[in-house]
């Protein structure tokens, strides 16, 4: 059977004068035959021989093959640039003639010529191939992570209840869980976090923080560089509202408080009505 969006190694059953027709057998009949154009038909092959093509639909809606190379298959994700954005969705380089449709219902946030998103590939209504940027349900579980491993992952989705949705490697399943998130994030970003735990059903929780110990103190770093800014003398201390803390820090008002207090058992800071001033 030939399949839409995938590869397939096909016989060449016949020879026309604008390219060759395959067949899963040297003697397919017509209706169980794909056309590959003249210009896509490898240098010396033949009848009889056997070719590895992907399958999709040309801009008559009709099976095609080819024999360049998609940047993603059926069923798979992968990062595409954004070639062309139109009222009814966007149109993304996959590596082929035709761009692929991603419609504007399956897209989680507004997009630009010369992005790249995640998308998955799917089949629509129509039997036509189309992305996605909904990509939890294509996420892979079976990642090579384990405990305490350092990831790399991009964000595609926010959830105010859960926390934040990464594909790790682009591919695998995995969140930062409400509690661990820090700072403010949106999906495209790019982060590197730490597997806190491979779940039973092999889903990766990540945080963004690092192990206690080196996070203080990368934390405190960070408020020590923002007191700089602020030319040494911080309006505020560790008293503040947490609201102002998370816009000024990104961190939580108890990473902050640590942070405040490294940096004092460093005496590096001092604490006086109610700012913080830099020694």
């Amino acid at each position: 059977m030939i399949e839409l969006g995938k590869k397939q190694e096909l016989y060449i059953v016949k020879q026309v004068e604008f390219g060759v027709y395959l067949g899963e057998s040297k003697t397919a009949g017509e209706k169980e035959t794909v056309l590959l154009p003249k210009k896509k038909v490898p240098a010396g092959a033949g009848e009889g021989d056997r070719i590895t093509v992907f399958i999709y639909k040309d801009s008559s809606d009709r099976l095609i093959a080819t024999t360049d190379e998609p940047k993603i298959l059926l069923g798979q994700t992968a990062v595409l640039k954004v070639a062309q954005v139109t009222k009814i969705g966007a149109f993304l380089d996959w590596g082929l003639e035709k761009d692929l449709f991603l419609p504007y219902k399956e897209q989680t946030k507004r997009l630009h010529e010369g992005e790249e998103v995640l998308v998955a590939l799917y089949i629509d209504k129509s039997s036509r191939l189309c992305a996605t940027m909904k990509v939890y349900h294509y996420l892979s579980t079976a990642s090579p992570y384990g405990k305490d491993d350092t990831v790399t992952g991009v964000v595609y989705e926010i959830s105010q209840n859960f926390g934040v949705f990464v594909a790790v490697d682009y591919k695998y399943s995995a969140m930062i869980p409400r509690q661990e998130a820090q700072g403010n994030y949106k999906p495209g970003d790019e982060l590197t976090c730490r597997v806190t735990e491979v779940r039973e059903d092999g889903k990766l929780t990540l945080s963004a923080k690092k192990k206690a110990y080196m996070q203080i103190h990368e934390d405190a770093e960070s408020v020590y560089e923002i007191i700089q800014d602020f030319d040494g003398v911080l309006p505020f201390d560790d008293k503040a509202e947490p609201q102002l803390i998370q816009r000024e820090f990104g961190l939580s008002k108890n990473a902050f408080k640590r942070a405040v207090g490294h940096l004092l058992k460093e005496k590096k800071i001092e604490l006086k009505d109610g700012k913080i001033y830099i020694l």
